[in-house]
């Protein structure tokens, strides 16, 4: 839905357990959203921080970026790119994730 194809992207789909064990899952939510529910093993820096706190995202490493439907993260892929992060968005994010019945973990 926020899809941009210069954006590199996956789908709930795509995101399977391979992905995930290889991936920094990293959730761009606000405390509260991220308090309701979140991707196991996920990393929690709201986009507000990421700027400040990009050295703590991996450069060795592929960087999943998820938020809520995909807005935020579309945004926080985009600069990790430039930052030179191998950085996907999650498209559709924790709606997708929790629609799909896949497991969420609750801080």
């Amino acid at each position: 839905m926020f899809q941009n194809p210069q954006i590199p992207a996956v789908g709930v789909a795509d995101l399977d357990d391979e992905l995930l064990a290889e991936a920094f899952v990293l959730d761009v939510r606000e405390p509260d959203e991220w308090d309701r529910g979140h991707i196991t093993g996920a990393t929690h820096i709201p986009l507000g921080q990421l700027q400040e706190r990009v050295g703590e995202v991996p450069l060795d490493q592929k960087v999943v970026c998820v938020c809520a439907v995909g807005g935020r993260s579309s945004m926080a892929t985009q600069f990790l790119a430039s930052q030179g992060r191998d950085a996907m968005n999650f498209d559709g994010g924790m709606q997708a994730w929790e629609a799909a019945g896949r497991p969420v973990a609750v801080s």
